[in-house]
């Protein structure tokens, strides 16, 4: 029988943190058995309902915090054996057509290439994705149906569905990305990854029926 258990990986693309901590979750998803669900949020609106900034924001000025991060991003790296990540030059990068485009995905039966193809241009061979024709050339080098995401994205219920997971995140206790929910357990930050595995069997443990 199918495990219940809900696992979600809330994620907006301009975030690099969720971009690794994604590189993380097929190991996870393994060892574990379950699947997670990819969960769009707009990360800006996350912010702006919690009164949250970006690290690039939350850390200028501050001596050593910001070396930390970075070698916490490296250990990572080799943790996990990430070789592809490359910080993105344009960074911080608005993400609203990205995440529309995400939500349009999903409904059009496209999300897995379109996600793939959408971390690629960040993070991997990183563009200004808030750049309406270099999205539209990435996409489309990525043999990715640009214009039909791109007239969905503009429909009222995808607009719609984005706001409604990103205000769903927000009441749920997320105030940044990348975000996990085994079940009602939220976990924030790719360094909690184990913890986040650690729930999961617990959790699947405890849901298992006791033999006599």
């Amino acid at each position: 029988m199918a495990n219940p258990l809900k696992v979600e990986f809330q994620f907006d693309f301009g975030s690099p943190n969720a971009y690794l901590a994604e590189l993380a979750l097929p190991a996870i998803e393994r060892s574990t058995g379950v699947k997670f669900e990819y969960v769009p949020v707009l990360l800006g609106g996350v912010y702006k309902a919690t009164g949250n900034m970006s690290p690039a924001d939350s850390l200028r000025g501050i001596k050593n915090k910001p070396e930390y991060q970075a070698l916490e991003t490296q250990r990572f790296l080799r943790r996990h054996n990430i070789t592809k990540f490359r910080p993105n030059p344009f960074f911080p990068v608005n993400t609203l057509m990205l995440m529309r485009g995400a939500v349009a995905a999903q409904f059009e039966g496209m999300f897995e290439p379109y996600f793939r193809a959408a971390y690629h241009h960040m993070w991997e061979e990183p563009k200004k994705m808030d750049d309406v024709e270099v999205f539209r050339t990435a996409f489309a080098a990525s043999s990715i149906d640009i214009e039909r995401l791109m007239a969905r994205a503009q429909q009222d219920d995808v607009k719609k569905r984005l706001i409604d997971l990103t205000t769903d995140a927000v009441n749920r206790g997320a105030f940044g990305s990348p975000t996990f929910f085994v079940g009602r357990e939220m976990f924030f930050g790719k360094d909690q990854l184990r913890d986040v595995e650690d729930s999961i069997v617990e959790q699947i443990s405890q849901a298992m029926p006791k033999t006599a």
